[in-house]
């Protein structure tokens, strides 16, 4: 299904947005600035010719650089960390940001985004949302709307929705799946995450 390809290809996406160390007060302006840094940051990226480990860690770092980490992490491993100890939260942000790194690092590698359309900027409570539409190198659209704040001091992405499907959401399923798997054990399940592969 080309929708459900492009979500897996351009789920990273949700995790690379913001401003780097530079902290400036969000508006459209801003978030518009956000969007071309991030697509600027993907293609150099996924149109060098690294190998899938150099890869993978260029997106880990793009991840820190851009997203709410702390957040996402916390949202992605739901109710389960409630009884989560303070280091294995901590041990499974790490864990969760090389994971997803790995995961769509193979999965951009050669993706290039050939035309950005801004289609609106909102301001909704405290964040913006931001659609746009992607035309990648064969043509096909895919909307993808972004969902951005300043609540860290800095301005970074939070959340992501392509064709309407909710990366928090789909992640958070994903992860509970595993831990699923490993029957409730989260050092189980940050184990899993730390596996190369």
């Amino acid at each position: 299904m080309i929708v459900r390809s492009f979500f897996l290809r351009l789920t990273l996406l949700v995790f690379i947005i913001g401003l780097p160390t530079v902290t400036l007060s969000l508006d459209k302006s801003a978030a518009k600035l956000l969007i071309n840094n991030l697509l600027n940051d993907i293609n150099q990226v996924t149109t060098s010719k690294k190998s899938e480990v150099e890869v993978a860690q260029e997106f880990e770092d793009i991840f820190s650089r851009y997203s709410d980490t702390k957040y996402i992490a916390s949202y992605v491993m739901g109710v389960d960390r409630r009884r989560a100890t303070q280091e294995q939260k901590k041990s499974f942000s790490s864990a969760f940001k090389t994971y997803i790194a790995r995961k769509y690092g193979k999965q951009f590698k050669g993706f290039v985004v050939d035309q950005l359309d801004i289609r609106d900027i909102r301001e909704i409570k405290k964040w913006y949302e931001v659609d746009i539409i992607v035309k990648t190198k064969d043509g096909t659209p895919v909307k993808i709307t972004f969902y951005v704040s300043n609540r860290t001091g800095r301005n970074l992405f939070f959340n992501m929705f392509v064709e309407g499907i909710n990366l928090l959401l789909n992640e958070r399923t994903e992860i509970g799946a595993i831990l699923d798997k490993n029957r409730g054990n989260i050092d189980a399940l940050i184990a899993e995450l730390q596996k190369p592969g």
